[in-house]
């Protein structure tokens, strides 16, 4: 295509992109400056969702400051060294477990011939479609002292008491480190996996030719190979371990985001709560800074610009009996038995479940999902179109640095979010009733618009990378075309970029329907009074030891959680290569 004529106003964006000359700090600022009124408005929309993103976190940090009162002292002395020792155990065992059977599982549906291994490629994902907390009320339903496995216990043995046997506690520290890996292995499955399958078959040969057997291939070889991916598959888990809030309290397992949620609503001390979060958020950087570190200098290439068939092991006998133990295994602890619980649940409680409760908490949880998506998935997309429409640093930055709220732990952004929502909710309330002499009360936070404000800040990321990689499919040249034919950025976007980009945007938008329609720990915090979702439906009843009344509300969460499971297994659940 020719280049376009030097006075064509359609446009200096493109020979901003176009061109290579160095950018000092001050000539992107510049650009920025001299853009023309529509580009004017996307820097608007940037800052303003810049702003949107990082109130919550500068005001977490002032109000980590304010006084305290007397709360501080007693949580130096006795909450925060235990909850740190407990949080910092907790992930350690989550990130080993993790490691353990995301690995092995990967390595052995990629490398290994066995019968089933084809749906077992794909079904080792279907654990992500349950929430932890969900496990953890169906685990402890079916294995407390009058859950079904002891009760069967007692009556094949003949016991009368729980003395006179031993069975492992579950609501305790191991307990809650096995049942949330049995949930988050798939974060280590997914990339461990995938790093498999893009590993060169040249080098694999090579080591077998030089005498490695399997296990020396996987630890000599394959592994170091690995190791990038599976450090950010291992934070990926240790994150939504510090976030989760249902499963440890249940469990009685007091980590930094129970101390958070105890100290605001039991000690009634917000001040309190936002130094303990200040803490988290020290550990969520700590945990980045270990993933970057991990991964420097643990880049591969391969010379080879064709993908050759990978040696896979043959199993047969015993030992594909054994990799088919395996990898059932997971499956089974982490998805089959719960969702068989959720449904003898179902079964005899069907009258408890099916009420005006649910259905009401199912219309809020729908409502606050959709009106997340469409959100997120706007901003995001009208985000990543900026940032490819204005290639410099200080956008690059600014776009990246506005989805970074997925790093932020959901008690937190609560915390956070509650004083800088409340202000503007005072402020409204008093200029209405100033002016027109209407008491509109707390309308932000009684509407539940503090809620979408926390989903769209913590999901913000999803849509965002949806619609970078969506972006990414849409050839220059064409948007070149018709920025010349006389169309503006905007119906650019519309005409040519989004019909093409509109599967990536999609698929960003249900994964952030479905993390809406999952999330618990800021929900618990913002929602408001004699307000539930189906996630709150679930905490509430499982925390008066009626998890049987809230089983049709876990079911439809896991329902909806599949969603993901099936656009993930679309992608890796075909790609095998010998």
């Amino acid at each position: 295509m020719a280049p376009l004529p030097a006075n064509d106003p359609a446009d200096e964006t493109v020979a901003h992109v176009s061109s290579s000359r160095p950018a000092s700090f001050g000539r992107p600022v510049q650009r920025i400056l001299h853009a023309d009124a529509k580009s004017m408005s996307g820097v608007a929309l940037l800052l303003l969702t810049l702003l949107l993103v990082t109130a919550p976190i500068l005001s977490l940090i002032v109000i980590a400051f304010g006084d305290a009162g007397d709360v501080w002292p007693h949580l130096l002395s006795t909450v925060l060294p235990r909850s740190v020792t407990t949080t910092a155990w907790l992930m350690l065992g989550v990130g080993s477990l993790t490691s353990l059977i995301g690995i092995s599982t990967a390595w052995l549906v990629t490398m290994c011939h066995f019968p089933g291994r084809r749906v077992l490629s794909w079904a080792l994902l279907v654990p992500l479609a349950i929430p932890t907390y969900i496990v953890a009320y169906a685990a402890v339903d079916l294995l407390d002292f009058s859950g079904p496995v002891q009760s069967a216990l007692r009556w094949t043995f003949g016991f009368s008491s729980a003395r006179d046997y031993w069975f492992p506690e579950l609501r305790s520290l191991p307990g809650a480190i096995v049942i949330m890996s049995l949930v988050l292995y798939p974060y280590v499955y997914l990339t461990s996996r995938a790093t498999f399958l893009m590993q060169s078959a040249c080098v694999l040969d090579v080591a077998r030719t030089l005498g490695a057997g399997p296990w020396r291939l996987f630890f000599a070889v394959a592994l170091p190979l690995a190791r990038p991916a599976i450090v950010v598959g291992v934070t990926l888990a240790m994150m939504e371990c510090l976030n989760d809030i249902g499963a440890v309290e249940f469990f009685g397992v007091k980590t930094l985001t129970f101390s958070v949620y105890d100290t605001w609503l039991n000690r009634a001390s917000l001040a309190g709560a936002a130094q303990i979060s200040v803490v988290m958020l020290l550990v969520v950087l700590l945990l980045l800074w270990l993933e970057r570190r991990g991964r420097r200098g643990q880049k591969f290439a391969s010379t080879s610009r064709r993908l050759q068939p990978l040696p896979g092991f043959k199993l047969s006998g015993w030992r594909a009996g054994l990799a088919l133990m395996v990898c059932l295994l997971p499956i089974s602890l982490g998805f089959l038995l719960p969702a068989m619980v959720l449904l003898r649940s179902i079964w005899f409680h069907w009258r408890d479940n099916v009420n005006e409760d649910f259905f009401l908490a199912a219309g809020n949880s729908l409502f606050l999902a959709l009106l997340a998506a469409l959100l997120t998935a706007s901003l995001g997309t009208a985000l990543a179109y900026f940032a490819r429409t204005h290639k410099n640093g200080l956008v690059s930055a600014a776009t990246r640095l506005s989805s970074i709220g997925y790093a932020v732990p959901g008690t937190v952004l609560a915390v956070g979010i509650l004083i800088p929502v409340a202000r503007l909710d005072n402020l409204i309330a008093s200029s209405m009733r100033d002016w027109f002499g209407i008491a509109t009360g707390l309308i932000l936070i009684s509407s539940g618009a503090a809620m979408l404000y926390a989903y769209s800040v913590r999901f913000m990321a999803m849509s965002y990378g949806a619609g970078e990689t969506g972006l990414q499919r849409v050839s220059p040249n064409l948007e070149a075309a018709a920025r010349t034919l006389g169309r503006s950025p905007f119906r650019t976007l519309v005409e040519i970029d989004l019909p093409i980009m509109r599967p990536s945007v999609i698929s960003g938008a249900l994964l952030v329907f479905v993390d809406v329609m999952k999330e618990l720990p800021a929900t618990i915090l913002l929602r408001p009074f004699n307000f539930d979702t189906l996630a709150t439906l679930v905490y509430g009843q499982a925390s008066l030891e009626a998890f049987e009344q809230g089983s049709l509300a876990a079911l439809t969460i896991v329902v909806v959680g599949i969603v993901p499971v099936i656009l993930l297994s679309r992608t890796t659940g075909t790609e095998t290569r010998f």
